[in-house]
């Protein structure tokens, strides 16, 4: 489909505007392009259709939803920013502008969010709520979707399947990591904020570890970051074995409040477990392909157990677990609506990425090694499902990890297994950050710490938070993970406050 959008004027001054660079500090030479109007590709990705020279930002028009106006911007972006302009290939990355209804023409200064992940699109808003209404309240808020996300240049099951060899694959996403995301959120702004000013971040999860890469590599963009349950660890290396050491602590112990609240779901699990164990093959076939295998079983556990209402739509998706016995004798058998509902549950299949690039967000300069799979065997007596369900305890749910034979059992990874190898194996991952400029910070910072986060563990977080300096900590436990989308506006208001006076030190 062809559509006509505008150009928004890019008029930058003449001295050249630093990028993060995966190694180092790269330039990128300024140009200047006049008001007028384009004929663009409409879809998620207009630069894959030109390899000519094509204007790097478009704007589109003005929509609306209840009491919020939006436009969509789209960024002709390098894939690579290690390289010459004209040697990378290009990607598409789209950013939303939202403002709240009759805010369109103010002077507003701009938040940009960074989504958890990684893998994930930015929320798509039906209405003015949530913390998008409280920050549409002071700001012009850009939702960007990270490369390889929503409307930026998808990864998707069906569009990776274009790359021919499973290195091919691993050497392009390895560009989809913070360090280029960073890159992306630079790109944007010198051509959308007034003067290239700098802006506001609010990360969520590893969005929030995106911003602490930005305030390593690229701080003169910033304004004030604001995190939310998003604190990396910050050591050379590959930290991921220490990040899962503490993880199977957690999640044992969301295992136990779990089945105190629901102690009725231990046999139902249990039940469910021996079935699959006893089933040809190890499992039962999955609706799209896949097989349900006990170990499968407990990938629930990712989902279920570390955000707010995960414990309540855990026990109801397990109340329905078995097809009821119409006809005397018939053979019981595990309900197709439970095996729907695993698969929508996961978004392994609309969200691949997540699986494919999990373990390198923790690599600097080291190879991963399938690490949780690691670290899961130092803990097997405890997380063997079989085992448990035949000794008559509870079975346990693993949480934020991934295992190589995910690719083996989820249809829509199977395609991916070779690429996943070699990107576990990797080890010359670039630097994601740098402490001797955290050490330094001076852009103002402040965090929404969960005490008991399955996802980010409150150990690690401390460690790295007393790397940052200057950074303000609110450290509860009335929220879960997902305390900003719970919580209204409650928590980046708070956070607002901590930086802007209204809650000063004491």
């Amino acid at each position: 489909m062809i559509a006509t959008q505008s150009v928004l004027p890019l008029f930058r001054s003449s001295r050249t505007v630093s990028v993060l660079s995966a190694t180092r500090v790269i330039c990128l030479n300024s140009y200047r392009i006049s008001v007028r109007t384009v004929t663009a590709m409409v879809g998620s990705d207009a630069s894959a259709a030109a390899s000519c020279f094509t204007p790097d930002h478009v704007a589109g028009n003005w929509f609306s939803v209840p009491n919020l106006r939006l436009r969509d911007h789209r960024f002709t972006v390098p894939l690579d920013y290690s390289r010459e302009p004209r040697a990378s290939l290009n990607i598409t990355v789209v950013a939303r502008e939202v403002v709240a209804v009759g805010k369109e023409e103010q002077p507003l200064p701009y938040l940009l969010y960074l989504q958890g992940g990684p893998g994930f699109e930015c929320p798509r808003p039906t209405e003015a709520s949530g913390w998008i209404q409280k920050a549409c309240e002071e700001f012009r808020v850009i939702l960007m979707d990270q490369r390889g996300t929503g409307l930026s240049t998808p990864l998707t099951a069906s569009s990776m399947l274009q790359f021919k060899s499973a290195k091919d694959l691993a050497d392009y996403l390895m560009h989809f990591r913070a360090d280029n995301i960073v890159n992306d959120a630079e790109f944007i702004r010198v051509r959308l904020v007034p003067d290239a000013g700098p802006w506001t971040v609010l990360g969520q999860s590893y969005g929030g570890f995106c911003a602490v890469s930005y305030l390593s590599f690229a701080p003169q963009g910033l304004k004030q970051v604001l995190l939310t349950g998003g604190i990396p660890p910050v050591g050379h290396g590959c930290t991921a074995d220490s990040v899962y050491h503490a993880g199977f602590e957690q999640v044992s112990c969301q295992n136990e409040k779990y089945y105190k609240r629901f102690p009725q779901d231990i046999e139902v699990v249990r039940e469910i477990v021996q079935y699959l164990a006893g089933s040809e093959g190890g499992g039962v076939p999955l609706p799209s392909g896949g097989i349900l295998t006990p170990r499968g079983l407990q990938l629930l556990g990712l989902s279920g157990l570390g955000s707010s209402a995960g414990f309540e739509r855990l026990h109801y998706m397990f109340e329905r677990a078995w097809d009821p016995i119409l006809v005397p004798g018939a053979p019981r058998r595990i309900s197709h609506y439970f095996l729907n509902a695993f698969e929508n549950w996961s978004s392994f299949h609309t969200n691949p990425l997540y699986a494919l690039m999990h373990e390198s967000i923790y690599c600097q300069g080291a190879s991963s090694q399938w690490s949780a799979q690691k670290i899961r065997a130092e803990n097997e007596s405890k997380f063997d499902a079989i085992r448990a369900a035949k000794e008559g305890r509870p079975v346990l749910f693993t949480g934020e990890m991934i295992f190589p034979w995910m690719f083996d059992e989820i249809h829509a990874l199977k395609p991916f297994k070779d690429a996943a190898n070699l990107l576990a194996e990797k080890k010359d991952w670039p630097p994601l950050y740098d402490v001797s400029a955290l050490n330094n910070n001076k852009v103002p910072a402040a965090a929404a710490v969960y005490y008991e986060d399955m996802y980010v563990n409150f150990k690690l977080v401390m460690e790295t938070a007393s790397q940052i300096s200057g950074i303000r900590l609110w450290i509860t436990n009335e929220y879960m993970h997902s305390g900003l989308r719970d919580g209204g506006g409650e928590v980046l208001d708070h956070l607002l406050g901590m930086l802007n006076g209204k809650k000063p030190l004491f």
